[in-house]
């Protein structure tokens, strides 16, 4: 069988599926057979799509006849759409985050088991070969007891970043949530992939605090951390900032009683005790959902394993609105769709977080305020 794969959204992200779609099928291993936007699409999409490929802006009528859906469209579009393509009978790859909600969580959760249709989100890193490496030096006691993993991301972000679409930088659109934000998008692949090696993904957290700082006049957080805690299972902390002086490569730190494990996600940088390991090429996901189709194989990235990811993304969406951060601390570089903010030290200060395991209001950084938690959940994340 050569399933057929259909593409919702043609912009963005929605851009990296089209060509790993388009390559699939110059291959012959699926046939592209589509793709919809509410949007005219851009000229690279058109021509990504083969010959007789339909492009349409109903996603029902795309999804008819397909077998599977790939979700690419803003985050509070991913439901309604993955519920066009189950009752179509498409299984699911769903960009990240794949719901915003636990209650949306459950209902993807249901509607997909009850139709017997797989769901694949869209975290790469779940397909990165470094992920079992690292699963087997931990079991192995390479680093002794595992006492925490942590998480931690500092990049720029420029003005054209905010103003690319309607969602970015909001928390809610037409009244509607859409948790963007530094946790919740460009790093959620940090906090999920933390929560996977942590053996806790598929779980609901005992504890969890959230802490939402801006340096923008955006209404999302652009430097956030959170704390992530189950019983019988250490800790995930997670720090992150759009706010940086540089742009550093994101990484995942395994703190052991005898050593850490050090994992740059993007790059599949990987070393253990200090000592480099190679990393073999990931596999990509929709290859994968393919595979597991055909033969069986295991989801690298199934909807069970974003379940505490998930809680966190609820988290953040409840949480009271991110702390302005004060003036003196902010520093605007550059004009026009180039300019950014700098917070000088945020860079530093995520590091210390992930080494010390610790929030940024156990940190006395001088930029968080008093009372800097923004929320803080004791009740399994519901």
């Amino acid at each position: 069988m050569i399933p057929a794969v259909v593409v919702f959204g043609t912009a963005g992200h929605a851009l990296t599926h089209l060509r790993r779609a388009r390559a699939l099928h110059d291959r012959g291993e699926i046939v592209l057979a589509g793709a919809c936007d509410v949007r005219e699409p851009p000229e690279e999409a058109r021509a990504l799509l083969p010959d007789h490929a339909e492009l349409t802006t109903d996603p029902g009528e795309l999804a008819a006849g397909a077998d599977i859906a790939v979700v690419a469209t803003p985050p509070h579009t991913h439901l309604p759409l993955a519920r066009v393509a189950l009752e179509a009978g498409c299984h699911l790859l769903v960009e990240k985050p794949p719901v915003l909600d636990l209650g949306g969580f459950a209902e993807l959760e249901r509607r997909a088991r009850d139709r017997g249709l797989a769901c694949q989100t869209g975290f790469q890193s779940f397909g990165s070969a470094a992920v079992p490496l690292v699963r087997a030096a931990i079991g192995r006691g390479e680093i002794g007891t595992v006492t925490g993993i942590a998480a931690a991301g500092a990049w720029i972000r420029r003005d054209r970043y905010f103003g690319r679409t309607a969602w970015a930088g909001r928390r809610r659109v037409g009244g509607q949530p859409v948790v963007d934000g530094a946790l919740t998008n460009p790093f959620a692949h940090a906090v999920a992939t933390a929560l996977l090696l942590n053996g806790t993904a598929n779980l609901l957290p005992d504890r969890l605090a959230v802490e939402l700082h801006r340096a923008r006049d955006i209404e999302s957080d652009d430097t956030a951390c959170a704390r992530l805690a189950f019983a019988g299972a250490p800790d995930v902390v997670v720090a992150a900032t759009l706010a940086a002086a540089a742009d550093h490569q994101p990484y995942v730190l395994v703190h052991g009683t005898e050593g850490r494990i050090r994992w740059e996600y993007k790059t599949d940088r990987l070393e253990i005790r200090g000592t480099p390991i190679p990393v073999d090429p990931p596999e990509d996901l929709l290859v994968n959902l393919v595979e597991h189709l055909r033969g069986g194989v295991a989801l690298r990235a199934p909807l069970s394993a974003t379940r505490a990811f998930t809680a966190l993304v609820e988290a953040v969406r409840d949480a009271p609105e991110p702390r302005p951060l004060p003036a003196e601390w902010v520093r605007a570089v550059g004009t026009g769709p180039d300019r950014h903010h700098v917070v000088p030290g945020v860079d530093a200060a995520v590091d210390t977080a992930a080494e010390r395991l610790a929030l940024f209001s156990e940190l006395a950084l001088p930029w968080t305020g008093a009372g800097a938690r923004a929320g803080e959940r004791g009740d399994g994340g519901a």
